[in-house]
């Protein structure tokens, strides 16, 4: 199991078993629009227009988008760790949970449930967006960005509505991603690492190689 540790440059050390390399998949432009065939994705069928029952007038403080964050990785990181899922459901909109059975919100994360990882001590990390937060058109609440921990960022790519004054659930991608400097630096590291042995000499021609002395002239 993977577990992600405060400390000096917030390593996030392993045990067992060797855990892969996830790929990162971009997160689109317009929330999840593109993203239908990722695993790693929950969101209602593109047929089925998302609705907001209560059009927010303006983006919560820091403090609020930062809890939103917070506590959606921290259901997902126990979803994953148990394998049960309701809870992460039930923080979602109605459309959501209608959508998303427990078992197919178990299909979607089970990418990030097989590789061990406990995404709890983010809690002593803050989110980084990318982008401001920005309530869309929809009036849906989109938050993009990560979570700076090592040797691998929590990305994440986040949507929220506005319902009976709480902010719900609506639509979620994460993945995990090396950060840019990190990989760069990893080929020159094992460069430096490498040690080419020195070519063997080649006896000289009508000479017989030694056997504790010198041959006899």
């Amino acid at each position: 199991m993977c577990r992600i540790y405060p400390g000096h440059g917030a390593h996030l050390t392993k045990r067992g078993r060797q855990v892969r390399r996830a790929q990162i998949a971009l997160v689109p432009a317009v929330l999840l629009s593109a993203a239908a065939g990722s695993p790693l994705l929950a969101q209602p069928p593109a047929a089925t227009p998302i609705t907001v029952a209560e059009t927010a007038t303006q983006v919560p403080d820091a403090y609020k988008l930062n809890m939103l964050i917070r506590t959606t990785l921290i259901a997902l990181s126990q979803a994953n760790q148990t394998g049960n899922y309701s809870v992460l459901r039930d923080l979602g909109t109605p459309q959501f949970q209608a959508s998303n059975t427990d078992a197919r919100l178990g299909e979607i994360f089970a990418t990030l449930r097989n590789r061990g990882i406990d995404f709890s001590p983010i809690l002593f990390f803050d989110p980084k967006l990318v982008r401001p937060a920005a309530l869309q058109p929809n009036g849906m609440l989109r938050m993009t960005g990560y979570i700076d921990t090592r040797p691998e960022r929590v990305l994440f790519d986040m949507g929220f509505e506005h319902i009976n004054n709480q902010w719900r659930l609506s639509a979620i991608i994460v993945d995990m991603q090396t950060p840019p400097a990190a990989a760069a630096q990893a080929p020159k590291a094992a460069a430096k690492e490498k040690v080419k042995a020195p070519p063997a000499k080649s006896p000289q021609a009508g000479t017989t190689p030694a056997k504790g002395k010198a041959p006899a002239n």
